[in-house]
């Protein structure tokens, strides 16, 4: 990958680490499902008169609207709400890797591999520490919302794959149409109607500054930048540079909350981040000679293949 496209790789990450700094400070006074509301439609807006509605069936442009407005970042935006910090959220969202690979063996037969089961060992007892530790703020609640909200991105992973060929970004734009109304509804009967439309007359400029980050640079200018770019050079050297999310999303809370982590906390996220690097890259460091299938004894030895 020329060095450009890899910072431009980097850029994309960036944007959407620092954008759960922007998602704590949008939330805060603010109803969480309104400003994900807000989000989609200016993800959708002005951008679905420009482009093309994707070749795929109306109940899977539907599903994954829901699944990846209402389910991903609403439930992400009432944890955030509840009070976890900007960069656990970021990386605990990241389960959805380990909660993809579970679902494509169940759901579609595929196999599991050493390096992923090995990966999801480490990850899974980090979670359990940063669970049992209850330093997080948010409480037991914003934790387990967090976690249905990667799974809602590992369901909409799935999506992606029935979608075939078709056009991702078109994707993205044309199903955010789908998400601001039951999003919107939400709000008002999680968080009452006065409220969400004190925040919708009198929002700040920073308020509105903040909607606009997350619908315009981190959904359609991110999204659009990275498929461009696996399209140019491959999922496999671009998708595992996705593990920069949680490191500036640590970071940049880090620095703009002053927010610090016990020994414990750090522990359990460095175990959960060497979770994602084994899940990602153990294949090529280790060599997998089985792949497992969900629910079976059963393990298949691969023929050797070399590169």
């Amino acid at each position: 990958m020329p060095l450009r496209a890899f910072l431009l790789a980097l850029f994309v990450t960036f944007i959407w680490g620092v954008n759960f700094v922007v998602i704590k400070l949008s939330v805060d006074g603010a109803p969480p499902l309104l400003v994900a509301a807000l989000r989609f439609t200016l993800a959708a807006l002005p951008a679905v008169f420009f482009v093309r509605r994707p070749a795929v069936p109306l109940k899977l442009l539907v599903g994954y609207g829901l699944t990846v407005g209402v389910v991903q970042f609403g439930l992400l935006y009432v944890a955030v709400h509840l009070g976890l910090s900007a960069g656990l959220a970021s990386l605990l969202m990241q389960m959805q890797a380990f909660l993809t690979a579970l679902l494509s063996a169940w759901l579609l037969k595929e196999r599991l591999l050493p390096n992923q089961i090995a990966g999801m060992g480490l990850a899974f007892v980090g979670m359990a520490l940063i669970g049992a530790s209850g330093s997080h703020q948010g409480g037991v609640l914003s934790f387990g919302l967090v976690l249905l909200a990667a799974l809602g991105w590992a369901f909409s992973n799935l999506q992606v794959r029935q979608a075939g060929g078709a056009d991702v970004i078109g994707l993205v734009v044309w199903s955010s149409l789908v998400s601001p109304l039951p999003l919107l509804l939400g709000s008002g009967l999680l968080s009452g109607w006065g409220p969400t439309l004190h925040a919708l007359t009198h929002g700040s400029l920073g308020f509105w500054g903040g909607v606009a980050f997350m619908g315009y640079f981190n959904t359609v200018l991110g999204f659009g930048l990275w498929s461009r770019l696996i399209q140019q050079y491959g999922a496999a050297r671009v998708a595992p540079l996705s593990l920069m999310v949680p490191v500036f999303g640590l970071l940049s809370s880090a620095l703009y909350f002053h927010e610090t982590f016990p020994a414990l906390k750090v522990a359990a996220a460095l175990l959960v981040f060497a979770g994602l690097l084994l899940h990602v890259f153990g294949g090529r460091w280790l060599g997998n000679q089985y792949e497992f299938r969900l629910n079976s004894s059963e393990r298949t030895a691969k023929p050797d293949q070399r590169e």
